[in-house]
């Protein structure tokens, strides 16, 4: 079971002393956030991609290769790599370097942004979203696989025996999740190629996500990449914790009442009884992380959103260290008793690698006997 952390990058004012924040500040914040991350423990760190305030997040090969380079374990990842408003050449290109430069810790998670006005500052109709999510993963799968690519689509200029550069490393792409808050046909992407498939479900009822978890399993198992059971999920989530409850509900309630994403609506409390959202002590943490497997079965990924709303940069990385102390620990070791033995593990650039090995050996030692 892989824990990480993802940051949407957004750029706030703290609610409670009313200081701003520069653009500046808030990337360098997210560089320590993944530092941080890594030094607890975290399995992943991962960034949005947004083009429009108030976000700083619009380079994120260009964040992550900097985290790179100040990192040695951590798996940088998207959330999200816009596939409908970039070239899949471009995508293909940027982040093969990106997993050269970080030794293959690298995956990303695709999907096809949530803000209608960005699509025409990059030529395109927000009206197209589903069929160029389709249209243009289909390139970049083939983009990636293939040293020499014959394209033509609805959506851009045609390819000719076209090589993207540098190719994967290892011949191994990075793997890819497909993110999806609404969208059933996302769902059945990610089973069709047998790629990962990542619930952000930050602000819906759980049951809602749980039916596009089932969409996923079910057609993954029908293009014949395994059961049910075995597909590759992911899944978003909002923690605060501190040691003890009081204090984090106290020092939580008026990030989360001045929140662009979660505020102005139901009441913190009426939140977390709805959606992921976890407010509390170690403890309570544990308890509520532990029921999301009821929800969504056994699944490899979850990332925790701790940085929206203005939060400090202490508090982020104070956060990060109880987690790393007292709460990924158990998790990991609680998830993992619970997981049936069949189910896998998340694909890493070294697991993969590892699986071709033994598969080449056995083809020499067949073809030898």
């Amino acid at each position: 079971m892989q824990f990480g952390t993802f940051s949407i990058g957004d750029v706030s004012a703290d609610p409670v002393t009313g200081e701003p924040y520069t653009e500046q500040e808030r990337l360098k914040a997210m560089v320590a956030i993944a530092v941080k991350a890594e030094e607890a423990g975290f399995d992943v760190f991962a960034t949005g991609e947004h083009h429009n305030p108030p976000y700083v997040s619009s380079s994120p090969t260009t964040l992550l290769s900097h985290i790179a380079a100040k990192t040695s374990r951590i798996i940088l990842s998207t959330s999200t790599t816009l596939i409908t408003t970039n070239d899949s050449v471009k995508v293909a290109e940027d982040y093969a370097v990106l997993q050269h430069l970080a030794d293959g810790r690298v995956d990303l998670m695709l999907g096809r942004g949530n803000t209608g006005p960005v699509y025409p500052w990059f030529g395109k109709d927000v009206r197209h979203g589903i069929p160029l999510a389709i249209e243009n993963y289909a390139l970049l799968h083939q983009l990636w696989r293939e040293e020499y690519v014959d394209w033509e689509g609805r959506f851009r200029t045609p390819l000719q025996s076209f090589t993207s550069v540098p190719r994967p490393l290892d011949g191994i792409p990075p793997f890819v999740w497909h993110g999806s808050v609404r969208s059933p046909e996302i769902a059945e992407q990610a089973a069709y190629y047998g790629d990962g498939f990542f619930v952000n479900n930050l602000f819906m009822p759980k049951d809602h996500f749980r039916r596009l978890i089932t969409i996923y399993r079910e057609r993954y198992a029908h293009y014949g990449h395994g059961s049910p059971q075995q597909a590759i999920v992911g899944a978003g989530g909002m923690v605060f914790v501190r040691k003890n409850s009081q204090d984090a509900v106290r020092e939580y309630r008026p990030y989360f009442d001045k929140s662009s994403m979660a505020g102005h609506g139901p009441t913190m409390e009426e939140y977390m009884e709805q959606t992921p959202l976890i407010v509390g002590s170690p403890q309570q943490v544990i308890d509520k992380a532990l029921t999301f497997r009821e929800h969504y079965g056994d699944y490899q990924r979850q990332l925790f959103a701790l940085d929206t709303g203005g939060m400090p940069l202490k508090s982020v990385l104070d956060t990060l260290d109880l987690l790393g102390e007292e709460v990924i620990p158990v998790l990991r070791e609680e998830f993992d008793a619970l997981r049936r033995s069949d189910v896998p593990e998340a694909p890493t650039h070294a697991s993969q690698l590892a699986e071709r090995e033994v598969s080449v050996s056995l083809v020499e030692k067949e073809e030898s006997e």
